[in-house]
């Protein structure tokens, strides 16, 4: 055989078999690279489009807490506030309601001392009309003992 027909044939058939692959082959294997080349590059955007949004969420949940957080100081604060008033208040209608007890305690005490004033009064008259009944007895002497008489009356009065 001849070195020069087998090299034309394996050169015509080399054509042949990249014109073929050029023509039936190649078409759908970069048909899929593209498509595949397009979904990767839909992908990268799809992923950097998440973390964007990822981000600002975390953004915006930081700032829903740093709000959920102040709210909850001014709350508190509120509370505080509020307790306070609550305590003055109770202080207060407290002191009052001691007031009103002492009032009512010393009213009563006068009152049982008025009332033991006028019994001893009584028993003081009592124990002096015999103490002057004795005195009369022993002596007669009006003169003498009606001054003391008058003066423990003026004194009882």
């Amino acid at each position: 055989m001849n070195i020069n027909a087998t090299i034309l044939g394996q050169t015509i058939s080399f054509i042949l078999f990249v014109a073929f692959c050029m023509k039936y082959i190649w078409p759908p294997i970069i048909t899929a690279i593209e498509t595949r080349q397009q979904d990767i590059n839909k992908s990268l955007i799809s992923i950097n489009n998440a973390k964007k949004d990822v981000d600002l969420a975390l953004a915006n949940a930081d700032n829903y807490l740093k709000k959920a957080k102040e709210e909850a100081r001014c709350i508190i604060d509120q509370v505080n506030i509020n307790r306070i008033q609550i305590l003055e208040k109770a202080k207060i209608e407290a002191n009052k309601e001691r007031i009103r007890i002492i009032n009512n305690a010393q009213n009563e005490i006068n009152l049982k001392r008025d009332i033991v004033c006028k019994e001893l009064h009584k028993q003081l008259a009592t124990l002096v009309i015999a103490g002057a009944e004795k005195v009369i007895e022993r002596s007669i002497d009006k003169n003498i003992h009606q001054d003391i008489i008058n003066r423990l009356i003026a004194e009882l009065k």
